[in-house]
């Protein structure tokens, strides 16, 4: 499963999230995948971040309350 987001305030810039099953080798766990593209190539992001999936109930908590508190 993947998302591509409009980047705001940009031409062409795109955000993407992705679930990565296994990142960093067979023994790794599955991670959610956020890059920023300014070029618009989702698959060749300049900029990404790996969040755990067990990690990703808190950062969405931390995202709603940074949205909320703006």
């Amino acid at each position: 499963m993947s998302t591509t987001i409009p980047l705001s305030s940009t031409k062409r810039g795109v955000i993407s999230v992705t679930k990565i099953e296994r990142p960093y080798g067979e023994e790794s766990s599955p991670v959610a995948s956020i890059g920023i593209s300014l070029t618009g190539d989702a698959e060749k992001p300049e900029w990404k971040v790996h969040i755990p999936m067990d990690n990703l109930d808190e950062v969405i908590k931390a995202l709603q309350n940074l949205k909320d508190n703006r």
